[in-house]
């Protein structure tokens, strides 16, 4: 590894759905350093989405993660900068219980249509530790700087507090 530390593995079981898949690559990291693996588009001729035109893109595979793990699905930037194409679930979420295919539900937010080529990455699977919430109900929350404060707010207090410092 170049690139520092060692990274933690893990094995993942994998299965292509269909004999056709067996032309997609499996998902794979594209560099040393990333984080998601590409995803491949398993179909058999070109897709095209029109501008707003949602679709299902099958990948081919099935997974069974461990306990414990999610798999994250992503758009690529670089298909959502040049062609406005992403995801509309974004990120997805394929959980350690689900064996099914995974399918990519994309939209086309460009101006133009776009062309899905067979076996062309369209998407990025990232694997995550996944953390359980167990809620304890209680009648007050503990303070913080924020407070109750919502959308825009750190904007609004940059604002004022910029106000207060120029003095002419």
């Amino acid at each position: 590894m170049s690139g520092g530390l060692p990274v933690e593995e893990i094995r993942i079981q994998i299965k292509r759905v269909r004999a056709s898949a067996a032309l997609v690559p499996l998902p794979a990291y594209m560099t040393e350093g990333a984080s998601g693996m590409d995803l491949c588009a398993d179909i058999e001729n070109e897709m095209h989405l029109a501008p707003m035109e949602r679709a299902l893109i099958p990948t081919g595979i099935a997974i069974a993660l461990p306990w414990g793990f999610e798999a994250q699905i992503r758009p690529r930037s670089g298909l959502a900068l040049k062609q406005g194409m992403t995801l509309v679930n974004s990120p997805g979420t394929i959980d350690a219980d689900y064996r099914g295919e995974i399918q990519l539900i994309a939209i086309n937010l460009g101006k133009e249509r776009v062309v899905i080529q067979p076996g062309q990455r369209v998407a990025q699977m990232v694997i995550q530790r996944v953390i359980r919430a167990h809620w304890e109900e209680v009648n007050e929350l503990s303070s913080s700087e924020r407070r109750d404060g919502g959308f825009g707010h750190t904007d609004e207090k940059s604002v004022q507090s910029s106000k207060f410092k120029v003095q002419g």
